[in-house]
């Protein structure tokens, strides 16, 4: 597929959105996607649509971000198989009530946690990983029992219009449907009352997200970003760590929102560090990353402005060329930033790493803690008391020692923000918890113990034998 090939996307009216709802609304309520082999026949269905879909995939990640087939291969299309077979074996066993151990006060009884699907929920997904992000949180929102609307972003049409055939393929319209379009649509999707929403993107807009769930006092997941730090100790392997910073970083040309967003390294070691990574960025991407079949494009004109404009901070230790015709910017080391710098303060999304001394451990945790909470944080160190110390006074959503992303691959990790980069997760079982709410129900078992009731005038000893049993 490519951009000539695109078919024009489906617009829908504010009323026509409001009909759609209504529709998945009446889907739910006659319980459709209660029976969990029906949950299970969906999830079937969309792992076959996506294998028979590998190849237009490609096509539309390489129209949209100019992606190699591994690359997307590896970056989508492996993570999403591996979540749907985990949901698929696991979902029984998640939607089970769970039985729980009684309170004493209320003995006999049998206490139970149901999972209850929200209903209809409503998935805003972004463009740098249009299919994972967006079928990653479906999958969950069907395991869950629930009906969806997505919405993909408009920055990746390829994608967006690929998305709309492959759910329309596996699903039925009151089940799960894409709606494409721009903010406006996204506006006119926030303004109704969803029961449950899922949003990926950038702080900015995660406000205006939150507001409009405010409105109606909707439940709300928020995967959104941050400036995530990289801290690479004296004692780190500096080849094993360039590696895997650069392979981090560099992964669909930097426009992931967990790639290393800038390194604090001991300064004995900067320099190792930053041959280092120039060796690897050149060991993957030869000497002239243009030409590179592997390296990836930025998405469009715009943040391909922004990111060249970052390139003012500091010096450009390596790298820096770029070409706006074609949204290339090649793999950059900036060094000599200040903090104050635009590049220090703003999520960098691009090609970009910021590399800058920090004398010691405390002075790294004390410089991350004074900024908002990132959604990662990696550690390179060969001292297990390190890592305890950065996971102990470090806060951030997850992440990785010695590795940088990996932690998204395995979906029993929750994956999720806190604070500025977001709120609840989801992956495997955490996703599930996400789309659906835990009830709980107690069952009174006889005989019918009579202490509680009135009159009381008798019944002193009963508060003498509490106090001693719970106090």
């Amino acid at each position: 597929m490519t951009k000539q090939t695109i078919p024009s996307a489906r617009q829908y009216s504010a009323s026509e959105l409001e009909s759609l709802l209504a529709a998945q609304r009446a889907h739910f309520a006659a319980g459709c996607t209660l029976p969990v082999g029906e949950r299970v026949a969906a999830l079937e269905r969309l792992r076959a649509v996506l294998v028979a879909s590998q190849a237009d995939m490609e096509d539309a990640l390489r129209a949209d971000l100019g992606r190699c087939r591994m690359e997307s291969f590896l970056a989508e299309s492996v993570l999403l198989l591996d979540e749907i077979r985990k949901t698929m074996t696991s979902v029984r066993r998640w939607a089970r009530p769970r039985l729980v151990l009684p309170s004493l006060l209320n003995f006999p009884s049998l206490d139970r946690v149901w999972r209850e699907p929200y209903g209809a929920s409503l998935i805003l997904s972004p463009w740098n990983y249009p299919f994972l992000l967006t079928l990653g949180p479906l999958v969950a929102a069907v395991a869950a029992g629930n009906c969806a609307i997505v919405k993909p972003s408009e920055d990746a049409p390829a994608c967006g219009a690929l998305l709309a055939d492959m759910v329309a393929r596996a699903f039925a319209k009151e089940h799960v449907t894409v709606v494409q379009g721009g903010p406006e649509t996204a506006q006119d999707l926030l303004a109704l009352r969803f029961d449950h929403i899922f949003f990926t993107g950038s702080a900015r807009v995660g406000r205006l997200v939150l507001e409009a769930a405010a409105r109606h006092l909707v439940p709300t997941c928020l995967e959104l970003g941050g400036k995530s730090p990289c801290i690479v100790c004296k004692s780190a392997d500096m080849r094993l760590a360039a590696r895997r910073i650069a392979w981090g970083k560099l992964l669909n040309a930097g426009q992931t929102c967990v790639a290393p967003d800038y390194v604090l390294v001991h300064p004995d070691r900067e320099e190792e560090l930053c041959q280092e990574l120039r060796l690897a960025m050149r060991a993957f991407y030869g000497e002239d990353a243009h030409k590179s079949p592997d390296y990836a494009r930025i998405v469009n004109a715009r943040h391909h402005a922004r990111l060249v404009s970052y390139l003012g901070a500091g010096r450009i230790w390596h790298g820096g060329d770029n070409d706006a015709q074609d949204l290339y910017l090649g793999p950059t080391i900036l060094r000599d930033v200040d903090w104050q710098d635009r590049v220090m303060q703003e999520e960098i999304f691009g090609p970009i790493l910021p590399v800058l001394a920090c004398a010691t451990l405390e002075e790294a945790i004390q410089r991350i803690n004074a900024r908002p909470r990132p959604l990662a944080l990696y550690l390179f160190s060969q001292d297990r008391k390190e890592a305890d110390k950065v996971w102990t006074q470090c806060h951030f959503g997850g992440g990785c020692v010695n590795d940088t992303l990996s932690h998204l691959v395995n979906p029993r990790l929750p994956f999720g923000g806190v604070g500025e980069s977001g709120m609840g997760c989801y992956h495997g079982r955490w996703g599930f918890e996400t789309f659906s709410h835990p009830k709980s129900q107690l069952v009174r078992m006889r005989p019918d113990v009579p202490l509680r009731y009135p009159p009381f005038a008798k019944k002193g000893w009963v508060r003498d034998i509490l106090r001693r049993l719970v106090g």
